[in-house]
């Protein structure tokens, strides 16, 4: 028995295989643009998504069967999902630098004019818009769930959180058909690389929010989470509504302001 509140974690190997995974990926990544080879990538993919499930299920075991997660060792994840949120947040803050950045001042190689000359934008009252009211919609579901576990109110938790996958799946395939129609490419000027870096980065953070949830609604109905006791699920919903708002940075500035 400890005499101290915190958790002292296990050796893992998980640390280690993520980071193989990682540079398999990023080797394979560059494999794929250069010699059009996907197999290391796909490896690389693999391993990732192995080290994710078995990672998440040792927490699992931890929180849930082992009761390791004292109201301190809580407190500190809570606060270390505060930081993670934190560095995400300065990630998209280099891409709206380098938006303003050029398109505030637009230089004599792009013809000194935002958009560049030859770039259809899209319009933002469509997809965008449409994307926009799915995302604010799914954050209100999200907080609807988050008020029913405090409540004890299971069936309205599931429903909830099923709701807010549905509209994470939808926005994924609405962004995708809106690629798949784009009248530019990453590769047109300043205006396509911010683009779609900025947009396919947020993208990839439904996703994985999607996957968080569809993790948070698993774990729901093997009723992992007690009114007081769901730390997981609070930073999957913190998590959510960092999505929801780095969105509507995007809209405002890329599809409306920008175009």
């Amino acid at each position: 028995m400890n005499n101290h509140p915190y958790h002292l974690v296990d050796k893992s190997p998980w640390p280690l295989s993520s980071s193989l995974g990682l540079l398999t990926l990023t080797s394979g990544s560059i494999m794929w643009m250069h010699k059009f080879s996907q197999y290391m990538m796909l490896m690389g993919v693999t391993i990732i998504l192995l080290t994710m499930y078995q990672w998440w299920r040792d927490i699992t075991r931890e929180s849930t069967f082992q009761g390791i997660h004292t109201k301190k060792v809580m407190s500190m994840m809570k606060m270390g999902m505060i930081m993670f949120i934190t560095s995400e947040v300065m990630f998209f803050l280099s891409f709206f630098w380098a938006f303003f950045h050029s398109s505030l001042s637009p230089n004599m190689e792009i013809g000194m004019n935002w958009p560049p000359m030859g770039i259809k934008t899209f319009n933002p009252i469509n997809i965008p818009m449409l994307n926009t009211i799915i995302l604010l919609t799914s954050g209100m579901s999200m907080t609807w769930a988050h008020n029913a576990i405090v409540m004890k109110n299971l069936s309205q938790m599931i429903q909830s959180l099923i709701i807010t996958i549905t509209l994470g799946v939808y926005f994924s395939i609405m962004q995708m058909y809106e690629y798949i129609e784009s009248p530019f490419s990453i590769s047109d000027s300043i205006y396509g690389s911010t683009f779609f870096m900025s947009t396919g980065f947020h993208g990839l953070h439904v996703m994985i929010g999607t996957t968080f949830i569809i993790v948070k609604l698993l774990r729901t109905m093997k009723l992992h989470f007690s009114s007081d006791h769901h730390v997981g699920f609070e930073a999957a919903a913190w998590y959510w509504h960092f999505v929801d708002v780095v969105w509507l940075f995007l809209y405002i500035s890329i599809y409306w302001w920008g175009s």
